[in-house]
């Protein structure tokens, strides 16, 4: 299973998730369920995005877990 790991990057920058949702100029509710993995896909330019504001490299966000 795949999932993002913004929330404990977030947490690591003791940034809070209404930082990251105001920095991201989105809707609310699709970022509260990216932040969740309670999403099923995600767009290059969303990734782009994230690891922008967070400072990041897509693989420091998408990580893959065991079966």
């Amino acid at each position: 299973m795949v999932y993002l790991k913004v929330k404990e990057i977030l947490n690591q920058k003791k940034k809070t998730k209404y930082w990251f949702i105001k920095k991201m100029e989105g809707n609310y509710q699709s970022l509260s369920n990216l932040l969740n993995n309670e999403t099923t896909g995600i767009y290059f330019e969303t990734i782009d995005k994230i690891c922008t504001i967070l400072e990041c490299e897509p693989g420091d966000i998408i990580v893959r877990k065991g079966d």
